[in-house]
């Protein structure tokens, strides 16, 4: 029990001039303004589990300079609430005072309930953390509800504040002048007063999840709940919210919507998760690299939405996300639950330290791309309470924040961390890409280790080492391009969105390997780069291989069927010949049957005669020439008739149109008499006075360059 009896008899006595003291210590200072409900006061739960927070991240003192002795017991809870809202409670009421750990220090020294009263040790972090929410409420009674359950050390610590709150408040505002600050919010470090100023207007981001609903059914549930969708959630106060630049399935909300947005189903059915930005970008900086059936390897994941996130995109291949560092199996029912509402069906968790895992781990074999989250300072963070909520329990992150900065011994460490983790990740002969991701605005955490790591990389076994590639998210602003002219992808601290940094590490791949069609395809898919394409669809230049070695056998085949009409037709022209001299050596046919042919076969003009016996001998020195001539001028070469060797090959056509070369000769020979003489030739001898140009080019019509004349008899009756 606490020794508070004298502080008690001087509480009953207070005057008008103190109570007016008070009232003017109210109105100067506090951080609230008009229109903000005046603070009630937490539970009992909220602050016995901000004492335990605050005893695990509180400052540690050097012993000259210790004023408060803590305990190292935590203080017993009666339940352990894992509502989201009852934990951000605590954890902001831990770091607010751990942030003005050394005013709330003086305050309790110079009312002297230290050390005039006897309080245990382990009650000093539950006085903290109970003060500074007392001079908050600018030293008002706690408002309790009816159904409450008390926690007796809350209620012995809550008495003790009440006795001293006269003293309490006058060593408030000798702080103050002593500070010459309005309130104790003005005696925090510029660079802490920044933070918060960031924190009070970073937007929240949530990633929808696409296994369970889609962009479009998100959207359209909003705005039936009232929410309008615009480029920019910035100074707007109404229900809005906005589509990320960077990454299409990431949401941007007012931070003012928090409250609303957590009690509506979409969140409570995990259709849409509240994650810090950085996350985002470092998975979708996996995705960009991954193929079709490529696993990933997670490091360091903190928070499970992380994985989540990284499941989701995978969602569609077949790859596995591994994720190691989950040292208690007994997590695993809760964490495989988690996945299960969530729709993740692709993670495995590996119960080793990242470090400790074998490079040959069979399990690992088909990783390609490994994703390195290392633990870092942090400071690119606005609100560490959200980060550490949605992203990991690591509280040694409240204490850097709590400073504004971090001593260079730390520094180093962490860089030292780090550098041996990306350096072991660039062991795995099969990884062919590794992706590193900070959330700190120190280059010894940044550039410096990753150059270090690309210097002094193994070069002894048989793969090729890895270089620097530039960012594969797109650079929206002329600033995030000047940022990634080193091939770097920086996210400076601002008012939209946490500080970030991401390196993307690509081993060269190996001459000998080759990448598949599908590979290529379905890596352009995952970009958006591919629209209405189907994956299983050959190349053209595939296609066209295999029509050029169809059109090759296709060819062949037709040239040796040329070969042989070209045979049968000679053929048949040396048979022509034969009976066609045998004919022109028989005498004229009588009148009558020259009659009867002419009225049912082709005529020739009355002032032609029959052949001459005589002509054939001329006709077989000067025929043959003409042949030659005309199938010169109607051959045209074309480059597939090179394919084909043909030999010329002398052609003896019939005498049919030589008697016409000496008319006079023959026309005083004719009787007086009009009569017709027609020449009948074998059916066989009708293409000989044509030429062939089907012989100087296959599959074309041939074209008549010949007289009529030459090519038809006469037609008298025309």
């Amino acid at each position: 029990m606490l020794n508070s009896t004298g502080e008690l008899e001087l509480s009953n006595e207070d005057n008008p001039e103190i109570i007016s003291e008070l009232a003017s210590l109210a109105l100067s200072g506090g951080k609230s303004s008009a229109g903000v409900p005046e603070k009630t006061g937490y539970p009992d739960s909220v602050y016995v589990m901000a004492a335990n927070i605050f005893q695990g991240i509180r400052i540690e003192k050097s012993a000259q300079k210790v004023l408060i002795q803590y305990g190292n017991e935590p203080l017993r809870s009666l339940s352990e609430s894992e509502d989201q809202s009852f934990r951000r409670l605590s954890y902001e009421l831990a770091f607010s005072a751990l942030k003005y750990q050394d005013i709330l220090e003086t305050i309790l020294i110079d009312s002297c309930i230290f050390p005039s009263t006897t309080i245990p040790d382990h009650l000093s972090s539950l006085i903290i953390v109970m003060l500074y929410d007392f001079q908050d409420r600018k030293f008002q009674t706690r408002v309790l509800s009816d159904n409450e359950e008390s926690i007796s050390e809350v209620q012995e610590v809550e008495n003790l504040l009440n006795s001293f709150k006269i003293k309490l408040a006058a060593a408030l505002a000798r702080c103050r002048i002593k500070h010459d600050a309005l309130s104790i919010y003005h005696i925090l470090p510029e660079t802490v007063r920044k933070q918060e100023l960031r924190a009070s207007t970073l937007p929240l981001y949530a990633w929808i999840n696409t296994c369970k609903i889609s962009p479009e059914e998100v959207y359209n549930n909003l705005k039936r709940r009232g929410y309008h969708k615009v480029k920019s959630v910035l100074h707007v106060d109404d229900k809005v919210f906005a589509v990320d630049q960077h990454c299409y399935d990431v949401l941007i909300f007012p931070s003012h919507l928090q409250n609303d947005l957590i009690n509506i189903d979409l969140f409570k059915d995990y259709k849409l998760i509240f994650q810090d930005k950085s996350r985002s970008l470092a998975v979708h900086s996996v995705k960009a690299l991954l193929n079709m059936d490529d696993d990933i390897l997670m490091v360091n994941t903190g928070s499970w939405y992380t994985v989540a996130h990284m499941s989701v995109l995978t969602n569609n291949n077949t790859s596995k996300v591994f994720v190691c560092g989950v040292q208690s199996q007994a997590k695993d029912p809760d964490l495989k639950t988690l996945f299960t509402k969530m729709g993740c069906k692709n993670i495995e968790i590996l119960h080793d330290l990242f470090i400790n895992i074998e490079l040959k781990d069979h399990r690992l074999q088909k990783v390609k791309v490994i994703l390195l989250l290392p633990r870092c300072s942090g400071l690119g963070v606005s609100n560490p309470v959200e980060f550490i909520l949605n992203e990991h329990e690591d509280t040694e992150f409240l204490k850097d924040h709590s400073q504004g900065g971090i001593s260079e011994d730390k520094l180093h460490i962490l860089a030292q961390q780090q550098y041996e983790q990306l350096t072991h990740a660039m062991k795995f002969t099969k990884a062919q890409a590794v992706v590193y991701c900070t959330c700190s605005v120190y280059p010894e955490e940044n550039e410096a280790v990753v150059k270090k790591a690309l210097e002094f990389q193994d070069l002894g076994n048989k793969v090729q080492p890895y270089r620097l590639s530039p960012p594969v998210l797109p650079l929206c602003s002329l600033k995030e391009i000047q940022l990634s002219t080193d091939k770097f992808f920086r996210v400076e601290p601002s008012e939209i969105t946490n500080g970030c940094f991401i390196s993307i590490l690509t081993r060269e791949r190996d001459p000998s390997e080759t990448v598949s069609v599908k590979d290529v395809l379905a890596r352009a898919a995952a970009k958006g780069l591919l629209e209405g394409i189907e994956l299983g669809k050959s190349s053209k230049r595939e296609k066209k291989k295999k029509k050029s070695k169809t059109s090759l056998t296709k060819a062949a085949t037709t040239d040796n069927g040329i070969q042989m009409k070209i045979a049968e037709f000679l053929n048949r022209e040396t048979k022509a010949s034969a009976n066609l001299s045998e004919t022109l050596t028989k005498p004229p046919l009588p009148q009558k049957n020259t009659a009867q042919v002419g009225a049912s076969s082709q005529t020739r003009k009355p002032n032609k005669l029959a052949p001459n016996p005589t002509v054939p001998t001329f006709m077989k020195s000067t025929c043959p020439s003409r042949p030659r001539e005309r199938q010169a001028h109607l051959m045209r070469p074309r480059p597939e008739d090179r394919m084909v060797a043909l030999k010329p090959i002398e052609i003896v056509l019939p005498p049919v149109f030589m008697p016409f070369s000496s008319p006079q000769g023959i026309r005083s020979q004719m009787p007086a008499q009009h009569f017709y003489c027609h020449w009948v030739a074998p059916k066989a001898l009708v293409p000989t006075s044509l030429p062939t140009p089907s012989l100087a080019r296959k599959g074309e019509k041939p074209k008549d360059d010949t007289p009529s004349s030459l090519l038809r008899p006469p037609r008298p009756w025309l």
